[in-house]
């Protein structure tokens, strides 16, 4: 798509949203309690904060504002109001605060566990919408890897719409095709992607799960040499269970269950 001549400020918004799973079998309330606490040091409110700066600086933004807090019993949120780096001298917004609301980054923290069959499961919900020239989608790569993702959910849409020189509509000013479009080969290569997109509306969305199975990944507190054969294979079946869920995005029976 050839450079577009703009009439004015650009004003599509893009957002890109998700929502990162990772998954945990803590077997007893002890390491339940220790996995929250962990996830809590790990994810805090100060961590979080340097990981959406690294985000601002990626897409080439400036951070105008920072809120952030940490909860109890657990979780954080953190919000970035950013704008261009490049200064635009054209005519300005009716709202500044409105002109900034379309352009912030936040994210949100939600640790919980299963209370009877030993999994634990984060979610790290993050947003990150931009209007002008500016890119939530350059920060991809960076966000799957900060983060350590079983399922990640994304969606990416564009909104409005800005004029050109001659004053028609653009509703869109790059090429995709699928959001996959932007993910490095490195990440692709571990994980299963399955897309559902309607272009013609400019929303995008991709589900993700990684490929490979390690179930010493995934036990907190307990190494796969306390374990017997038997109890091994029903943790990995949990696990399995949870990710498919998750991924499918609906409850899933299987045999044995009520």
């Amino acid at each position: 798509m050839d450079k577009l001549r703009l009439h004015g400020f650009n004003n599509l918004t893009k957002s890109l949203s998700f929502n990162i799973y990772d998954i945990c079998y803590a077997r007893t309330g002890e390491q339940k309690k220790a996995y929250v606490a962990y996830l809590d040091e790990v994810f805090n409110a100060e961590r979080l904060t340097q990981i959406l700066t690294e985000v601002t600086d990626m897409i080439g933004a400036n951070v105008l504002n920072i809120a952030r807090q940490d909860y109890e019993p657990e979780g954080a949120s953190v919000t970035i109001l950013i704008a261009e780096e490049t200064a635009y001298d054209g005519p300005l917004p009716e709202s500044v605060v409105g002109h900034l609301d379309k352009s912030h980054i936040t994210v949100h923290t939600y640790p919980e566990f299963h209370p009877d069959h030993g999994i634990s499961t984060f979610r790290a919900d993050i947003d990150v919408s931009t209007c002008g020239l500016i890119s939530p989608l350059k920060a991809l790569n960076l966000l799957i890897n900060s983060f350590e993702s079983d399922v990640v959910a994304l969606d990416y849409r564009v909104r409005g719409f800005t004029r050109d020189v001659e004053g028609a509509k653009h509703f869109i000013d790059h090429q995709i095709h699928s959001i996959q479009d932007y993910i490095a080969d490195d990440i692709k290569n571990r994980y299963q992607m399955v897309d559902v997109n309607v272009p013609a509306e400019r929303i995008f969305h991709t589900k993700m799960r990684l490929l490979d199975f390690d179930i010493d990944d995934y036990l907190f507190g307990d190494s796969p040499n306390d374990l017997s054969t038997e109890e091994a294979d029903g943790i990995r079946e949990r696990i399995e269970h949870e990710v498919n869920e998750i991924f499918y995005g609906r409850n899933i029976v299987v045999d044995g269950d009520g």
